[in-house]
């Protein structure tokens, strides 16, 4: 946890003031309400009502010490991708809120039903770059969430899911759900100096969630701790064991380093010194640190250079209709421009990328082994917002920067956790991810976790 966030409560320390009685679910959730208004631009859309009505219910079930699960009475705010039952689901888009009026969801998605399942309570939908499309969190319909920690506000949040990180490192809510198609719950995670997890394709369901790339699109949690995301992760999937990732001995881990990863994505000073610090935590953990190069992650890298990104194949398959009507004069034109650079490209390029992109997830799985790498999550702090919003050339090329070091693990469907490394000279959050392969999420939390416990 960072000096940033280190007074505000976790999911998990709520649960236990729950449980002795120190608050109780309505104070908190009101207190949550009252706070989102404080953070511009990091909220799309508020269920107060909702909200009220099931802190009130959750503090009878702990007064009689019959909570649903251990986060029963948790706040937690969903990114606006994400229906919501009596809400209108906008991906931070203009032309889609005005489109959807009169078209509120009927049901919560599933793995929103899931999370009130277990008694935890949405507080409200999280801004994002519109349709998810960007890893920098610009948003001209609903206003650029501000994180006020960075250089006061003058940074950007990250994207796509923008809303979720500044929501949790402001302290409205311990957690905040997001999506992870390119990078959009590791970037603004690494922005905030918070937590983000990216679960693999298959870890949660999809319905009910607005897509951009089919193939590519997940979800997962953004916190203050990993325990927070892991405890998330347990109650969502049912997982009733109590305490299911306790901290294990980094004794013998192994890690691995592929340096030429940051060489090729021209990694700052400070992310790299911050890096270079961890590592050595880590063997003072007693964990085992090699460097080498991985064959998977140069071939990839060609591949993205030589035939494109995927993801954006699919976005403009998926929204190419709105692009050939008159409202896309509506979209952002920054987001526009990055989908319509995907309007030639022949539409056999796409089953080649799924192809190829199955055959890299099995070669890399047999070039990590069981080990875990360990990166940077984004080669720089957060830039700068003005000089972005007045100049898009200079947008296109920092946000391709921003996502480079994530993009290969969602290609190769790598589950991440996102954790905070430290800050530079300016006071800027620099982040690591760990990555496992494909499927591989209960290692990867369980020594994350341990990770979090024994080196920060």
């Amino acid at each position: 946890m960072t000096a940033m966030q280190a007074d505000f409560p976790t999911a998990l320390s709520l649960a236990q003031d729950y449980a002795s009685g120190r608050l109780d679910p309505l104070e908190v959730v009101t207190r949550a309400l009252d706070n989102a208004a404080l953070e511009p631009g990091a909220f799309i859309t508020m269920t107060p009502q909702r909200a009220l009505t099931e802190a009130a219910q959750s503090t009878e079930r702990w007064k009689r010490g019959a909570p649903l699960s251990p986060l029963d009475g948790v706040p937690v705010a969903w990114k606006d991708l994400f229906d919501v039952a009596g809400t209108v689901t906008t991906a931070a888009s203009a032309v889609l809120a005005a489109r959807a009026n009169a078209h509120a969801a009927i049901a919560d998605a599933p793995l929103v039903a899931s999370a009130a399942r277990a008694g935890m309570i949405c507080v409200g939908k999280t801004n994002l770059s519109e349709f998810a499309y960007s890893g920098l969190g610009l948003n001209p319909h609903f206003g650029t969430p501000v994180n006020r920690a960075l250089d006061g506000g003058a940074r950007v949040p990250g994207g796509s899911s923008s809303g979720a990180a500044v929501a949790v490192a402001a302290g409205v809510v311990p957690l905040a759900i997001g999506t992870d198609t390119g990078g959009s719950v590791r970037v603004p995670a690494a922005f905030n100096g918070v937590v983000g997890y990216r679960a693999s394709t298959a870890r949660y369901p999809k319905d009910g969630m607005t897509p951009l790339s089919r193939t590519l699109d997940t979800s997962g949690p953004l916190a203050r701790t990993v325990a927070d995301c892991i405890a998330f992760d347990a109650v969502v999937r049912g997982v009733t064991t109590p305490a299911p990732y306790l901290p294990i001995s980094l004794k013998g881990q192994r890690f691995v380093v592929d340096p030429s990863f940051s060489d090729r994505y021209s990694a700052s000073g400070p992310v790299l010194a911050n890096l270079r610090a961890v590592v050595e935590r880590l063997r003072d953990a007693g964990a085992q640190v090699d460097s080498r190069r991985f064959a998977t992650l140069d071939q990839l890298h060609e591949l993205i250079r030589s035939h494109g990104w995927l993801g954006g194949l699919e976005a403009f398959d998926l929204y190419r209709d709105l692009l050939d009507s008159p409202d896309a004069e509506r979209i952002d034109q920054r987001v526009r421009t990055r989908l319509e650079a995907s309007r030639h490209v022949p539409a056999e390029r796409r089953a080649f990328l799924r192809e190829q992109r199955l055959a890299m997830i099995t070669a890399f799985r047999d070039e990590l082994a069981d080990a875990t790498l360990i990166a940077p999550t984004v080669p720089h702090v957060a830039p700068l917002r003005a000089p972005l919003e007045a100049d898009p050339e200079l947008f296109a090329r920092v946000n391709l920067q921003t996502l480079s070091m994530t993009m290969p693990g969602s290609f190769l469907d790598m589950p991440a956790v996102a954790m905070p490394s430290g800050i530079d000279s300016d006071g800027l959050p620099t982040s690591v991810q760990l990555l496992r392969a494909q499927n591989d999420d209960d290692a990867l939390l369980r020594i994350a976790v341990s990770v979090e416990y024994h080196a920060f």
